[in-house]
């Protein structure tokens, strides 16, 4: 803000009272020191809000930094290390005079992201070690694949094998059913009548047993693929959920997990400069 003098008119100059040339020369000193004052307040005052702008322009920038490439904790330090050195310049100017209440704010901040990016920096450095994890999982998994596929295979050819000799069985009890049928209506009596029924009774008990015999082979073999396969998914869905889950950790280090952190530090210290400013307008009013 500039200093303007009102121009005198000839009238003014004429009527005025006119002090020796000692004093003039004391007045032009004074109005000139009183310039200089009113200059550097200004000055100050344009500095100080030109600062504090610009303060808040490169905390809203760090907040919003994505590093490009893992590892992301390289850049931590760094990234730390400008946001003190933006507070640094803020806080160091003449007029700033910080108080305590934004002391504690912008230490209790940086102190909490620090906590946070050493976290970021611990899952970083476990990544080897989820990696070996997950390799053992999913040789894990393929085993109890492995495993479930045999059993399957054997119970399989089990049944298979136990179904094709009950099948001879019952079909060479239907042919014998069949000739004793063909006697009834025949013309040879070879045998009597009596050992025909005796016969033919003990043949149709003997096939209604082996198809009895055959219907619970199918049962049994069902309630062994049922609790086969129940076994199976109980063995696999917490190796499955390890999967997810060392997944998911990688997936994790493979993108910058600490950005949301950051941005949510420097909004903080934001606040806290504003909340600072606002304070220190009131002390002036």
């Amino acid at each position: 803000m500039g200093y303007q003098s009102r121009k005198k008119s000839p009238k003014d100059v004429n009527n005025e009272y006119r002090k020796p040339l000692k004093e003039k020369s004391k007045d032009r000193k004074h109005i000139h020191r009183r310039h200089e004052k009113i200059i550097l307040k200004t000055s100050q005052a344009i500095t100080e809000r030109e600062l504090s702008e610009a303060t808040l322009k490169r905390l809203h920038t760090l907040g919003i930094q994505k590093f490009g490439s893992s590892p992301f904790s390289e850049h931590f330090n760094r990234w730390v290390a400008n946001v003190i050195a933006v507070l640094g310049e803020f806080e160091a100017h003449s007029t700033m005079d910080i108080d305590d209440q934004f002391a504690i704010e912008r230490s209790q901040t940086l102190s909490s992201i620090k906590l946070q990016l050493e976290e970021k920096r611990r899952q970083e450095a476990s990544i080897e070690q989820e990696l070996k994890n997950l390799a053992a999982s999913r040789n894990r998994l393929k085993q109890i694949n492995t495993e479930y596929k045999t059993k399957v295979n054997l119970i399989k050819g089990q049944k298979n094998t136990e179904i094709k000799r009950l099948n001879i069985i019952i079909n060479q009890l239907k042919k014998e059913q069949n000739k004793i049928v063909q006697t009834k209506t025949s013309f040879f009596r070879g045998i009597s009548k009596k050992d025909r029924e005796q016969k033919e009774i003990a043949i149709a008990g003997e096939l209604n047993n082996k198809q009895t015999e055959l219907e619970l082979l199918l049962l049994n073999y069902k309630d062994q693929q049922r609790s086969l396969q129940d076994e199976y998914e109980k063995k696999k869905e917490p190796i499955l959920e390890q999967i997810k889950d060392f997944k998911k950790k990688i997936r994790d280090t493979e993108t910058d997990g600490s950005l949301e952190d950051r941005w949510f530090a420097c909004e903080a210290l934001v606040d806290a400069i504003n909340n600072f400013l606002q304070r220190k307008a009131t002390k002036l009013l």
